[in-house]
């Protein structure tokens, strides 16, 4: 059995989406953006995000593996599902759960950038520098986490407890 720990209150999170809306929406206003989400994990907080932003926005979504069960990464991340949306030339804004490793980041950047993006920038919920191996710009951070495995707010431990509205710590499971 799983146990976890409030690190961060889903009001917090709330807070820090409707700061980060408002300085995207300043950014954005006048390019009309395309917002792409990870998946799976991304899919909370961007729906949040989507509500609260006051210009018009794209969404499409891409996803990408590199877990597979358990806490670790593979190192070896694979694109299971495409962009629809062309963005050539189009304002880029990737919206993820969290940046760990940069190894996903980076991977999705390379992929995006490949297909010239007039902007590429990364708006991420929570960020753990900490765990950086590859250096990937991450331009709008909700939260700094320190190095701990996460549930909660769109993060799952092999596919449970995405739907916690805080940002919670996984202490132990059987």
């Amino acid at each position: 059995m799983s146990t976890y720990r409030v690190l961060i209150t889903g009001e917090d999170i709330q807070k820090k989406v409707s700061e980060i809306a408002g300085k995207i929406s300043t950014d954005y206003r006048d390019r009309h953006p395309i917002l792409i989400g990870v998946l799976k994990g991304s899919f909370v907080f961007m729906a949040d995000l989507v509500r609260k932003l006051s210009i018009p926005v794209e969404i499409d979504f891409v996803q990408l593996a590199s877990y597979e069960a358990g806490r670790e990464t593979s190192g070896c991340v694979r694109l299971v599902r495409k962009l629809e949306t062309p963005v050539k030339g189009r304002h880029v804004l990737v919206i993820e759960d969290i940046v760990d490793s940069g190894l996903t980041l980076s991977f999705l950047l390379d992929y995006l950038g490949r297909q010239q993006p007039a902007s590429l920038k990364v708006c991420a919920m929570f960020d753990k520098p900490s765990r950086r191996n590859i250096d990937v710009p991450v331009d709008y951070v909700g939260f700094t986490v320190p190095d701990e495995f996460f549930v909660g707010y769109g993060l799952d431990f092999n596919q449970q407890f995405r739907c916690l509205p805080d940002l919670c710590i996984l202490e132990e499971q059987n």
